[in-house]
C-alpha cells in the first residue's frame, strides 16, 4: 500500500484494502488479547502481594470479560474455509404466498440490511424487483466486511413466516416463504472460461426511481447462461457497460461455486441447498401468531424476542449455526 501508484488503480487499491481489513479483523483481536492477559497477570501478582481484595475483585470481573472475548475468538477460528473472508452477493426470493411473501422478502431485506449496519457491512443494490403490490419479488444485494461470505452463508436457505396479514380484511393467519441465497466474490482473475455464445444478453430500462437516464436509457443487463440456466441481472450503474462487467462477475461466481460443488462435497454443504421455497423446506420459521418465536430448525437455536431478530440481532443464530457446521464437519473428517 507503500508502493508509489497504489492508488492509480481505484478497483486494485480497494480490493488490497478490504483484504487488509478481514486480515486485522483476525490478528488484532488476538494480540489485544494476549497483552491485556499478560497486564493482568502483572497486575495479579501486585494485588497478591499486597492482599488487596477489592483489587483482586475487580481483576476477577476483567478476567470474566476475557473470557467472553475469547469465545469471540474461538467464534472467529469457526470462520477458517478460504471462502469465508470474501466479500459477496446477497439474494432474497419470495416464494410461495403472493403479496405475502413479497412482503416477507421485503422484511427480511429490512433486517439484514439492519445486520449489516450493525456489523459495519457495507452493501450496494444490484438488481431488484418489485412485487406487484407490495414489497419485493427479489433482490441481489453486494456486501463487503470481513467474513462476509462466511457468516451470511449460514442464512442460506427457506425462511417462513407466520402472522396476521395486514393484506387479509379479515385478519386471517397466513404463512409466507422467502429464500435467501448467498455466493462468495472471487477476484477478475476467477478461473472460469466463458463461451460468449453460451450466454443471452438482454439490455432494459432499469426499474425504480432515477429521473430521465432511467426513463429513456436501456442500461440494466441481464445475462442468461444457456447451458445452466443460470439468470444475472444487474441494474445499479448508469453505465451499461458496467452493469454488464457486474454482472458478469455475479455469473462467474456462480458458475465457479458449480465447478466446486462438483469438485468438493464439502463447499457444496458451505454453499448450502434451498429446496424449494415452501412448506418442508424451511431453515427458520418466524413465528408472531398465536405466539411469538423464532426457531432455527437445523440447530434448535430459539427465542422469543421476534422484534429483536427482524431488527437485525442475528448473532446467536449465526453463532449456534457455525458451531453446528463445525461439529458435523469434524464428524465427517
Amino acid at each position: 500500500m507503500s508502493q508509489p501508484g497504489f492508488w492509480d488503480n481505484q478497483e486494485a487499491a480497494q480490493r488490497v484494502t478490504s483484504q487488509l481489513s478481514a486480515l486485522k479483523a483476525v490478528v488484532e483481536p488476538v494480540e489485544e488479547l494476549q497483552k491485556e492477559v499478560r497486564d493482568l497477570a502483572e497486575l495479579y501478582e501486585l494485588a497478591s502481594e499486597e492482599d488487596d481484595v477489592d483489587e483482586l475483585g475487580q481483576l476477577a470481573d476483567d478476567v470474566g470479560l476475557l473470557v467472553k472475548r475469547c469465545e469471540q475468538i474461538e467464534l472467529q477460528g469457526l470462520l477458517s474455509q478460504p471462502q469465508d473472508m470474501r466479500n459477496c452477493y446477497l439474494s432474497i426470493h419470495a416464494g410461495a404466498g403472493g403479496t405475502e411473501s413479497c412482503d416477507w422478502a421485503n422484511m427480511l431485506l429490512r433486517m439484514y440490511t439492519r445486520y449489516f449496519d450493525a456489523n459495519k457491512f457495507k452493501y450496494e443494490e444490484l438488481d431488484i424487483t418489485p412485487g406487484e403490490e407490495a414489497g419485493i419479488r427479489s433482490i441481489t444485494l453486494h456486501v463487503a466486511g470481513p467474513f462476509a461470505f462466511g457468516k451470511l452463508s449460514c442464512e442460506v436457505g427457506v425462511h417462513r413466516l407466520v402472522r396476521i396479514s395486514p393484506f387479509d380484511s379479515q385478519s386471517r393467519r397466513h404463512t409466507s416463504f422467502a429464500a435467501i441465497d448467498c455466493i462468495p466474490e472471487f477476484e477478475e482473475d476467477i478461473e472460469i472460461e466463458i463461451d460468449e455464445d453460451d450466454l443471452r444478453i438482454d439490455f432494459y430500462r432499469a426499474s425504480g426511481a432515477g429521473g430521465q437516464h432511467v426513463n429513456k436509457v436501456s442500461s440494466a443487463v441481464r445475462i442468461t447462461h444457456i447451458p445452466t440456466g443460470i439468470v444475472v441481472q444487474c441494474q445499479n450503474e448508469r453505465s451499461q457497460h458496467k452493469n454488464r462487467a457486474q454482472a458478469m462477475k455475479v455469473l462467474k461466481a456462480r458458475l465457479y461455486m458449480i465447478e466446486q460443488q462438483k469438485r468438493d462435497a464439502e463447499i457444496a454443504k458451505l454453499y448450502g441447498d434451498k429446496g424449494e421455497i415452501a412448506w418442508g423446506n424451511q431453515i427458520r420459521s418466524y413465528v408472531l401468531q398465536p405466539y411469538q418465536m423464532v426457531k432455527d430448525h437445523r440447530t434448535g437455536c430459539q427465542t422469543g424476542n421476534v422484534d429483536a431478530v427482524l431488527d437485525g440481532d442475528l448473532d446467536a443464530f449465526i453463532e449456534s449455526y457455525l458451531h453446528y457446521r463445525a461439529k458435523n464437519r469434524k464428524k465427517e473428517a
